[in-house]
């Protein structure tokens, strides 16, 4: 099979359904606001999702990727029964620690998530979503692993149909501060019986093995800290908004975080692909240059993507957001940029893995979150909600620039000029639309056509070869 086919494949087939778990979200967004009186109740709701993915990664302790690597290690069924039920035992025991800690402390963790002890029941949901959530990621496993794809698609659909329909309703009824974590829950709850029903067989208490237990923890355990880290990422500005400026500001940012992460489509199908990918073609001879074209055109896609954000930006907010959220424009082109970065990024980080040197990715990560919260101390009181976005962007910027630098000089990777003056066009434009085009969009608009046509130029030779390809094979 040609490896842009095989690429193609993968994006399509395994991307797809992780993208459809994003898309829904963004369509109901517009209505959940409407509905809500408050963004503070969106803080609050935004705060509950970051703190359940945090907990979540506690409680599976990496075992979903040690597990999905040692499975394929023999072909016998009751090894890997065995292993599925020692990974399920282990998140079982962890889950069900780290729920009871957060019950029983539940009024400290209110202060810290929240700012205040009134919302302490809300750490009850906390805790029985986090349960389900860790328990999924492994019962799941023998789906995705037996390549069940028609299971795989319909969770991935079924999961934000039930989950934004029991919402509407609960919102509905007045319960604008737990109807999104009910729902939550609910949703969580019926993806679990579900994926239980199918996959039951590979799990038993019994068949658990100490044997398997040190070798699941010798892949999983160090990759916990870098799981850590991204999510730090995604939740500490939330955390520093929240405890700085308010929830009310916290769920401005939070919409405007939702609607920036429309590259999160992008970035979920690429992914989703990608790793199968990458490591099947690691031994070809060319696979330094082969990598390198693909970051260089994926880098050239994402950078007229985000100046194409930055165009459209207020009007998007204007048409679908009340007043309250309008604010909101000015963090989305920043944190849609974010997830392309760290497209990019996840690029490099397999070149690193691939010549078992990991250990850089996580030197990076580290230096990268620690800007991003210093960043925030000093810009979150100054700018609000628009220093929190600078922070973020700049520390994936950071990311990718470190990641980068290290790649080329070790010979992991060979970048053209071409893809530092797409890096530079899309900083102009940036600092244009900041100063003064993001005031209107017609402008923006105008100008971000002419910095597109400089990008249609500067890849003028594969936009004609492509085109080549596609009428030869109409005929």
């Amino acid at each position: 099979m040609k490896r842009g086919k095989l690429l193609l494949e993968n994006i399509l087939i395994y991307g797809f359904g992780g993208v459809i778990v994003k898309v829904i979200p963004f369509i109901m967004l517009p209505i959940i606001t409407r509905i809500m009186p408050s963004s503070s109740y969106m803080g609050i709701n935004d705060m509950f999702t970051v703190v359940v993915s945090f907990g979540t990664i506690l409680a599976t302790m990496g075992m979903y990727d040690s597990l999905f690597r040692l499975y394929f290690e023999y072909e016998d069924e009751n090894y890997r029964k065995e292993m599925c039920s020692t990974a399920f035992t282990v998140v079982l025991v962890l889950s069900i620690v780290l729920s009871i800690i957060i019950t029983i402390f539940r009024n400290v963790f209110s202060k810290i998530f929240w700012g205040s002890s009134e919302y302490s029941y809300l750490c009850i949901l906390l805790a029985i979503n986090i349960f389900m959530a860790a328990i999924n990621t492994i019962t799941i496993a023998p789906t995705r692993m037996q390549n069940n794809r028609k299971i795989y698609l319909l969770s991935n659909t079924l999961t934000p149909l039930i989950s934004y329909s029991m919402a509407i309703f609960v919102l509905l009824k007045g319960h604008y501060v737990t109807a999104l974590p009910i729902a939550t829950v609910v949703s969580v709850s019926v993806i679990g019986i579900l994926f239980w029903v199918v996959n039951h067989s590979w799990f038993s208490i019994r068949k658990f093995k100490f044997d398997f237990l040190k070798k699941l923890l010798k892949i999983g355990l160090p990759l916990v800290p870098t799981f850590l880290i991204y999510s730090i990422f995604s939740s500490c500005d939330r955390f520093m908004i929240t405890n700085m400026i308010g929830l009310e500001a916290n769920g401005v940012y939070a919409v405007g975080s939702k609607m920036g992460q429309l590259s999160q489509l992008i970035y979920t199908a690429f992914t989703g692909g990608w790793q199968f990918f990458a490591f099947s073609t690691m031994k070809d001879d060319d696979q330094v240059e082969l990598t390198s074209k693909i970051m260089e055109y994926l880098g050239a896609v994402s950078c007229i993507a985000s100046i194409g954000m930055m165009a459209i930006s207020q009007f998007l907010f204007s048409f679908l957001f009340e007043e309250e959220y309008f604010e909101g424009y000015i963090v989305s082109p920043y944190l849609f940029a974010a997830p392309l970065l760290l497209m990019l990024y996840v690029i490099i980080s397999n070149q690193f893995l691939v010549v078992k040197k990991t250990w850089i990715g996580l030197i990076i990560l580290v230096s990268s979150v620690s800007c991003n919260i210093i960043m925030n101390y000093f810009l979150i009181p100054v700018i609000g909600i628009e220093g929190a976005a600078i922070g973020t962007a700049f520390s994936y910027f950071l990311i990718l620039f470190l990641g980068c630098t290290v790649a080329q000089k070790i010979g992991l990777i060979s970048l053209s000029k071409r893809f530092l003056l797409s890096t530079i066009l899309l900083g102009i434009y940036g600092g244009l639309w900041r100063t003064g085009l993001h005031e209107s969009t017609v402008k923006g608009i105008a100008v971000a056509i002419v910095f597109c046509g400089m990008y249609v130029l500067l890849y003028w030779k594969e936009i004609g070869t492509l085109k080549d390809k596609l009428l030869k094979k109409d005929r």
